[in-house]
């Protein structure tokens, strides 16, 4: 970035709403670069997405394909992180069970943040029956253990992919919906939201434009802190075969495959424990990170 480019980004006149939004940003990497363990995490995941996204480049050797008379081999310069127990490469596997686990993560945040968000925001502002409906309908989802429920919802759905996908996701919008609704009881009383309102602006322009923006902040760390949460939940669903389903490289679905060979062998499931391990730090390093450039409470 060059000097002048920073030094438009750092005015305290910006000249535009789009410089100030631009300024604001830029002051918040800023911050979260000088976070170390942020960054590390960041660092983290940005590896794990890429190495998933490119693993037909940064393998030789196909995540399917069996050599039974090669099982179990320890790791070597032709299989780096040695074979599983019917001879296939664990570094192939590996990395496209990235894809699926991850792949899995990004699917259920897309899908349970804006429907959190919209309840919570609807729930906030609306008050009344409205709220009341809503609320009550989100603490029962809370009574219950998110695995257990998600359990639930597969075994009703269908073992697989799909339905972990829907089953984590119909569990783990209740958190973001209170984050939601307690943020915006603390804004819809405020000044500003009452000029809006004096201007003729209705519920739903009110909750979009001034409403929902405002909530974005909590909601983004809540979500980068849940991600690790949702890692485990898949990988549990996988362990336990209600996820992604054999031969399928799934993180959660190797260590099933490869729990009786813990003591003799034990880079097989050791392997995709810490792939599990390392994303969940990684992404409770930055949430944890983002907590303190967002949320104005932890501001000193």
């Amino acid at each position: 970035m060059t000097v002048m480019s920073r030094a438009w980004l750092l005015t305290e006149d910006p000249a535009s709403r789009a410089q100030a939004a631009w300024g604001r940003r830029y002051r918040a990497w800023l911050q979260l670069r000088r976070n170390g363990l942020a960054m590390a995490g960041l660092a983290a995941i940005v590896v794990l997405i890429l190495a998933s996204i490119a693993a037909p480049l940064l393998t030789t050797h196909d995540p399917a394909v069996q050599t039974l008379a090669n099982r179990l081999a320890p790791p070597s310069t032709e299989h780096w992180l040695g074979t599983d127990e019917l001879g296939r490469d664990l570094y192939a596997r590996l990395l496209y069970g990235g894809r699926i686990t991850l792949g899995m993560v990004v699917i259920i945040v897309l899908l349970v943040a804006p429907i959190g968000l919209a309840v919570g925001a609807v729930a906030g502002y609306v008050g009344g029956l409205a709220d009341r409906v809503l609320m009550r309908v989100t603490d029962v989802f809370l009574a219950f253990p998110r695995l257990v429920l998600a359990l639930a919802f597969v075994a009703a759905l269908k073992p697989g992919i799909t339905g972990a996908i829907i089953a984590i996701a119909l569990t783990a919008w209740p958190p973001y919906a209170r984050l939601a609704r307690a943020d915006t009881l603390s804004i819809r009383g405020n000044d500003y939201i009452a000029a809006v309102r004096l201007t003729g602006a209705g519920a739903p322009r009110i909750i979009l434009r001034h409403v929902v923006p405002l909530c974005l902040s909590t909601v983004i760390v809540r979500v980068t802190l849940d991600m690790s949460g949702i890692i485990l939940t898949a990988s549990t669903l996988g362990f336990l075969g209600m996820g992604a389903q054999p031969p399928t490289p799934e993180w959660g679905t190797m260590i099933a495959a490869s729990r009786d060979f813990i003591l003799q062998q034990w880079w097989v499931p050791t392997i995709p424990g810490g792939a599990i391990v390392i994303a969940a730090l990684a992404f409770n390093l930055l949430g944890d990170g983002l907590r303190d450039v967002l949320d104005p409470k932890q501001q000193r």
